[in-house]
């Protein structure tokens, strides 16, 4: 934990606060809302509780406003050195451009280094704006290229899903 000064700290985050990075996901997934229930603690419980997982988090006046989670992982190359993987990034928006984001992403960092990792890699939305902000933490685009498999649908909002269920009368057979 690190005290940034009295009302703002650096620390990995615990299942307390659940609560307020249900708010910061939902934030982030801009409409996809997230399972805020006994089964969102879970997940959310296993994501703290995985081996060689940490979610840090910036804390301002008792409330959790910007967070990113670090996946170190074991790797046969590079003798053997870790790399590590970034999801999750955010801040809230009225949090934005006070440097909440760079001091979450630097305790990343620090965390790889320490753990002897050779790289640390990320995803970003190409339609979200925060290129520029990996960029000037030092994260370059053109040493590889992502690509991303999902396996599930894309999210789509109750009245969406509700005009794609078939009538009664489409489901009846001759």
């Amino acid at each position: 934990m690190s005290v940034l000064s009295p009302r703002v700290v650096l620390r990995p985050l615990t299942s307390e606060d659940y609560e307020d990075v249900v708010t910061l996901m939902n934030e982030l997934t801009k409409g996809e809302p997230v399972v805020n229930d006994a089964d969102g603690l879970a997940h959310f419980s296993e994501l703290l509780d995985h081996e060689g997982t940490t979610v840090f988090g910036i804390e301002v006046y008792d409330r959790i406003v910007s967070c990113a989670t670090l996946h170190i992982l074991p790797n046969m190359t590079r003798s053997g050195r870790p790399y590590c993987l970034v999801e999750n990034v955010v801040t809230l928006q009225a949090y934005r451009g006070k440097g909440f984001g760079k001091m979450v992403m630097n305790a990343l960092r620090d965390t790889a280094w320490q753990a002897n990792a050779y790289k640390i890699m990320l995803l970003t939305g190409q339609d979200r704006g925060a290129k520029g902000f990996y960029e000037g933490l030092g994260y370059t685009g053109n040493q590889k290229h992502g690509m991303v498999l999902r396996q599930v649908p894309p999210y789509k909002a109750p009245e969406e899903r509700e005009q794609a269920i078939p009538s009664p009368q489409a489901v009846l057979l001759d």
